[in-house]
């Protein structure tokens, strides 16, 4: 069970994973020690799952970013013998592609790509995502700005 001071650690963390639990611990004013066991227990019990780094796009050369909805082809998936959590995982291992999702509703997966260009994009979504059997269609949104 967590509780306020762990969820304190957890905002610090989640803000800049690079801190030091010195640093986190003059920010949010609990002594030191108590900051490195409770950051060993939240990895622990795996409510820490790992650390990241959030990388500026733009400086690798991505410039274009979007959210693609695709629809599966249930029948086809079910004749071939592939699940769709199968599916979502193969897209997923394309380089292009930043996150997957399964939702509900109207679309099946959601994806994040990160390209250079609309030239990428084009490629991607029409040699490569639209031609994966199972997917039925897909429906492109340019992000235009993120919070």
């Amino acid at each position: 069970m967590i509780d306020k001071k762990d969820i304190k650690i957890l905002n610090c963390l989640k803000e800049n994973a690079k801190l030091s639990t010195q640093q986190i611990s003059k920010k949010i004013l609990i002594p030191i020690t108590t900051v490195h066991h409770r950051i060993k227990k939240l990895e622990k019990e795996g409510i820490i799952k790992s650390y990241t780094a959030l990388l500026d796009n733009k400086k690798l050369g991505k410039e274009l970013a979007a959210y693609i909805l695709i629809t599966v082809d249930y029948k086809l998936l079910k004749a071939m013998k592939i699940s769709q959590h199968e599916l979502a995982k193969k897209i997923r291992m394309h380089e292009l592609v930043e996150e997957t999702a399964m939702v509900t509703g109207g679309t099946d997966i959601i994806i994040k790509i990160m390209v250079k260009d609309i030239d990428e994009m084009d490629e991607f979504v029409t040699k490569y995502l639209r031609n994966i059997e199972g997917v039925e269609k897909t429906q492109t949104m340019v992000i235009l700005h993120e919070f």
